[in-house]
């Protein structure tokens, strides 16, 4: 079911984020969406298939691509520059034609669209100042991933969510504070996802996969 994942992850984010909100001194929730997209990778399969996929984000056609985060600032600690997150991006992939015409033999469909849907814990670090209204950030984490795999080949059709491996990301970004509940932000955020799911057949398909993200979003601070 298209965004069935996704939705269900995001209010998962959200209702934690409600959840963990009175024991915060600053929590925030945010949702962003931008341009993503993924370099190449190789593909292995275990019945001896190996290529190189080219990918395509396709960030703004449907589903797309987009991210909620929930975060808490640990004002109240003595660490006010530092804070933990809970993020959640729908990150997809698309492989290219020419990997589709000339790599695959017989492969029509080779997608993660409805999300290689990521899921991380992290930690950032903010360059807080009381005399400005922007404030500079870092940050970095690891969780897992959950593709919805889509291949169709002449020995059948996958088309499901399975639980890939593990997740890491690195982000840094500027947020803008426009009033005392509302700011903006603009981050760069790397994911690395190590994807090792079963298609038919019994086969199983690995591949490690990167992408770049240039984001825009807006945070309530509660």
């Amino acid at each position: 079911m298209r965004f069935g994942f996704g939705l269900l992850s995001a209010t998962a984010v959200a209702q934690f984020a409600m959840i963990a909100m009175p024991a915060a001194a600053d929590p925030v929730l945010s949702i962003y969406g931008g341009y993503q997209t993924a370099p190449h990778s190789t593909i292995s399969v275990t019945d001896g298939t190996e290529f190189t996929s080219g990918w395509q984000g396709k960030s703004f056609a449907m589903p797309p691509y987009w991210g909620v985060r929930g975060t808490w600032w640990l004002d109240e600690s003595g660490y006010d520059n530092w804070g933990v997150a809970l993020d959640y991006s729908h990150s997809k992939v698309y492989a290219d034609k020419q990997t589709l015409r000339r790599k695959t033999p017989g492969w029509t469909h080779f997608e993660f669209t409805d999300g290689l849907n990521l899921a991380t814990a992290n930690v950032l670090y903010r360059f807080k100042s009381t005399d400005r209204d922007w404030t500079p950030y870092l940050g970095a984490g690891f969780g897992a991933d959950v593709p919805h795999v889509e291949v169709i080949r002449p020995s059948g059709k996958t088309w499901n969510y399975q639980v890939g491996g593990v997740s890491g990301q690195l982000m840094a970004g500027i947020d803008y504070r426009f009033t005392e509940h509302i700011s903006g932000f603009s981050e760069y955020k790397l994911n690395y996802s190590h994807v090792d799911v079963e298609i038919d057949s019994g086969d199983r398909l690995k591949t490690n996969i990167l992408t770049h993200a240039l984001n825009v979003g807006l945070s309530y601070h509660f």
